[in-house]
């Protein structure tokens, strides 16, 4: 392999490794011819760039088994034809003359002649999901959900955490395979300090760590459903949680929520899960009053199912004193929780938690680990520090305050161009649930919205299959600077009112 200084020494390129050459042994011609044909194949082909440093002589012909006289007049012809640079001290390097890389047909193989329409035995991809470009931060007014405002991390002491997760110390928490385990360090922070401000008491062997609140749902699904079981979810509701489900085979059955979340007296007979975001209703963000939460509890208890509480954004909670999570008023053991860093650390950590009962975690972490094994040991180690050293805290009250001034902002914006709050929940979360008037479709809108720099997110995949609702949209304030949010809720206010 190329050394760290010769990828160093390279101008404007790469070293490219000696092992990406391999010698074909029905080659008609000399060594020299095909060597010389290796690399112009590669360089055409667009493999090779101009100024990528070339394998030493001995390098190459170490690798392929050749004299190094053989790989040096190979090199020397291709300086000639200009598709190499010979440069005093510093080896060989692809000609910046060269012509730009052609497109080849690619050959045909067998595995190309599958018909992958009948091989697949399930299908996964196809669903609706939330549309959201991928640079989304280049919009000027991107009013969508779950994105990190760069503005509001702690990068210095993350990096910091970051470096004594890989200092020796911890090269058993950076390199071990912890098999079915979790990070000791990580999950007692959860259990000693997170946990207990949503009121829940939990050992270690109640706590399974997962790649995020996502991840965190299909294992619960997974472990409590299959095709004889019937599940009931919030209409509207996450639009992945849909699709999980699906793919146990189960029974679904929607129950719409209202403005005070989801109502028990709706649920259907003969349930085994309920999934349910009782602190902030997704998409609503209606909370679910402490009576409800009772009420729920009590039917769980009488008809003997068991309650999913995603409590996906309790650390977004903007008033004073939120009500207690659902798992903190469990005596039977009824509830499973999930919790997830996504959105007070940042998105891409992927790390969420389950808790539950032991008989449930177990099986969770059985499943688990013939999937994923478990997530990195080196991320759970540096967000254990962050933890531990109090910056996960700080962040939170520094986003905290910035959110409730930009929800207070775009409050005012909304009010003042006349927009439609479709639900007014508990002062919390990161976004709005909007409503246009009747006749707009705000599907069709968001794509034209984008040419006017403003991102928002159409409410349809919300709703189940059959309910064919395009009316609602969510507008998030996570990743809008506070200044631009009245310009922006005025162009969407412009649209929609020419649209109406």
């Amino acid at each position: 392999m190329a050394s760290i200084e010769e990828a160093r020494a390279a101008p404007g390129g790469v070293t490219v490794p000696a092992e990406s050459f391999f010698l074909d042994p029905g080659f008609s011609g000399t060594l020299q011819q095909q060597i010389r044909q290796l690399v112009t194949d590669g360089i055409l082909a667009g493999r090779l760039r101009p100024g990528d440093r070339m394998p030493s002589t001995r390098r190459l012909a170490s690798r392929l088994g050749v004299s190094r006289v053989t790989v040096t007049m190979a090199y020397t012809e291709l300086v000639s034809n200009d598709f190499l640079d010979a440069r005093d001290r510093s080896g060989y390097y692809v000609s910046t003359r060269v012509p730009p890389p052609t497109v080849r047909p690619v050959r045909r193989t067998d595995a190309d002649m599958v018909d992958w329409s009948r091989a697949i035995g399930q299908r996964f991809s196809g669903y609706r999901r939330l549309a959201r470009p991928s640079d989304w931060h280049g919009y000027r007014y991107p009013f969508i959900y779950g994105q990190v405002d760069a503005s509001l991390f702690d990068h210095q002491n993350w990096r910091l955490c970051a470096l004594m997760a890989f200092g020796q110390r911890e090269f058993s928490a950076l390199t071990a395979d912890y098999y079915e385990r979790d990070d000791e360090q990580l999950v007692g922070f959860i259990t000693r300090h997170i946990l207990p401000r949503r009121g829940i008491a939990a050992v270690q062997d109640e706590v399974l760590l997962t790649l995020g609140a996502q991840n965190a749902l299909w294992l619960a699904a997974q472990v409590l459903l299959n095709q004889r079981r019937v599940a009931a979810i919030e209409n509207p509701c996450y639009p992945e949680l849909r699709e999980i489900l699906q793919q146990t085979r189960c029974r679904v059955t929607c129950v719409d929520v209202d403005k005070a979340g989801l109502p028990p007296e709706a649920l259907p007979p003969a349930l085994d899960v309920v999934f349910t975001t009782t602190s902030h209703h997704c998409p609503t963000n209606a909370t679910m009053p402490l009576s409800r939460r009772r009420q729920l509890l009590d039917l769980a208890l009488r008809d003997g199912f068991i309650v999913v509480e995603d409590d996906y954004e309790f650390e977004m909670s903007l008033v004073r004193s939120s009500p207690p999570a659902l798992k903190s008023l469990d005596r039977a053991g009824a509830v499973v929780y999930i919790g997830s860093f996504s959105k007070s650390v940042f998105p891409g950590l992927r790390l969420g938690y389950l808790v539950g009962p032991a008989p449930f975690i177990r099986e969770a972490r059985a499943l688990r680990a013939l999937v994923l094994r478990h997530p990195p040991g080196q991320i759970q180690r540096t967000l254990a520090h962050f933890l531990g050293l109090g910056h996960y805290h700080a962040q939170l009250r520094r986003i905290g305050e910035a959110y409730a001034g930009r929800r207070k902002v775009m409050d005012q914006a909304i009010r003042e161009y006349g927009l439609d709050v479709a639900a007014h929940g508990a002062i919390g979360g990161s976004s709005f649930w909007m409503r246009a008037p009747r006749g707009v479709n705000m599907t069709e809108l968001a794509f034209r919205l984008r040419s006017e720099g403003v991102l928002i997110e159409p409410g349809r995949v919300f709703f189940g299959p059959l309910d064919e609702d395009h009316s609602h949209y969510r507008l998030a304030y996570s990743s809008i600077q506070e200044a631009r949010i009245p310009e922006g809720i005025e162009r969407i206010a412009r649209l929609i009112h020419r649209a109406a």
